[in-house]
C-alpha cells in the first residue's frame, strides 16, 4: 500500500511553495534541443498495466499483427488504439 502524502502543510511550508511558485526561472542557458531521433520513450513513466482476458474477434487480431513490426508489439498497438478512441470520446462528452 502506497502512504499518502500529507494534504496540510505548515504555514512555513505554504510561504516556500508560494515563493516557489512566483519565482521566474531562467533558462536562457539551457540549449534547445532540435533533433529528437535519439530520444527513448518511457524511461520515466511506466503505465500501470492490468491483465485481462478479452475475446477479440480473430480479423481483428490478424489485421494487427500484420500491421505490427514482425507481427511483434500488436497489443500495445491495439492498447493505444483504444486509449486515443477513449480520449476522442471524453472530449466529445
Amino acid at each position: 500500500m502506497k502512504k499518502k502524502a500529507s494534504e496540510k502543510f505548515a504555514k512555513q511550508q505554504r510561504r516556500e511553495i508560494a515563493a516557489l511558485a512566483e519565482e521566474k526561472i531562467d533558462t536562457s542557458d539551457i540549449p534547445e534541443i532540435l533533433d529528437w531521433s535519439g530520444a527513448k520513450r518511457g524511461l520515466l513513466y511506466r503505465p500501470v498495466k492490468q491483465q485481462i482476458t478479452l475475446r477479440l474477434d480473430a480479423d481483428v487480431i490478424a489485421w494487427f499483427k500484420a500491421n505490427s513490426p514482425g507481427g511483434r508489439g500488436y497489443q500495445t498497438e491495439i492498447n493505444r488504439v483504444l486509449r486515443e478512441y477513449a480520449r476522442l470520446a471524453f472530449r466529445r462528452k
